[in-house]
C-alpha cells in the first residue's frame, strides 16, 4: 500500500516545502474506480427500472447488484485508507465556508456509498431474493422476506441514488470551477495525470 502523504504545515498554515500536494497513487486509483462503478451502477439502474420482464432484465438486475456490492467493498477500503492517511491540504486561497462545504459534501458522499448498496441488498432480501456476489457465493440475508418493507426500501434506494447523483454532480462542478475559474490546482490533487507536477507516491 502507498505510504501516507505528508501534509506538514509551517507556522502560517501553508504547506511546508516538500509537502505532498496530491493524493497517493493508491487513493487516486480508488477514487476513479469508485466513480466508474457508481456511474455504471446508476446507468444500469435506469436501464432496468422500466424494462419489461425478460432474461435480459434479470441479467441487468444481477449486474446492478454486483456493481453495488463492488461499490460497498471499495468504499470500505477507501474509508480505511482515509482513516489512516492525512489528505493533502486545501489551497490557501480557499475560503473557510468552501472548506466546510467540501468536508460536509465528502461526509454525505461517504454515507451514500455505504447506505445505498446496503439498502439495495436489504430490498432484494425483503422481496424474497438472496444476494450473491458475481454468482460465486451467497451473502447472508439482512432482512426477512416482507413485500411491504420491500416497497419502502425500493423507494428509499431510488431516492438516495438520485441524491447521490446530485451530490456527485455538485462535486464535479466544484472541482471544475476550482480548476478553470479559481485556477488553484485543487483538481490536480486527484488527477490521473499530474501534468508534470510531482505527486505523492
Amino acid at each position: 500500500m502507498s505510504r501516507p502523504a505528508s501534509t506538514t504545515l509551517n507556522p502560517q498554515g501553508a504547506p511546508a516545502p516538500g509537502a505532498a500536494t496530491r493524493y497517493t497513487g493508491f487513493a487516486i486509483a480508488l477514487h476513479w474506480l469508485l466513480a466508474g462503478a457508481i456511474l455504471c451502477g446508476f446507468i444500469m439502474g435506469l436501464q432496468m427500472a422500466d424494462a419489461p420482464p425478460s432474461p435480459v432484465r434479470v441479467r441487468w438486475i444481477n449486474y446492478h447488484k454486483w456493481i453495488g456490492l463492488t461499490v460497498l467493498m471499495l468504499s470500505v477500503v477507501r474509508l480505511l485508507w482515509r482513516l489512516s492517511h492525512t489528505p493533502p491540504p486545501m489551497p490557501d486561497s480557499m475560503p473557510p465556508w468552501q472548506r466546510s462545504a467540501a468536508r460536509w459534501a465528502h461526509r454525505l458522499l461517504y454515507a451514500c456509498f455505504f447506505v445505498i448498496p446496503l439498502i439495495g441488498w436489504a430490498y432484494s432480501n425483503a422481496f424474497g431474493f438472496h444476494v450473491s456476489y458475481l454468482g460465486l457465493f451467497q451473502l447472508p440475508d439482512l432482512v426477512a422476506k416482507d413485500k411491504e418493507l420491500a416497497k419502502v426500501l425500493l423507494q428509499v434506494h431510488a431516492t438516495l441514488a438520485w441524491t447521490l447523483a446530485v451530490l456527485v454532480g455538485l462535486h464535479a462542478a466544484a472541482a471544475l470551477k476550482h480548476h478553470w475559474v479559481d485556477r488553484d490546482d485543487l483538481l490536480l490533487r486527484m488527477s490521473l495525470r499530474p501534468a508534470g507536477r510531482r505527486g505523492a507516491r
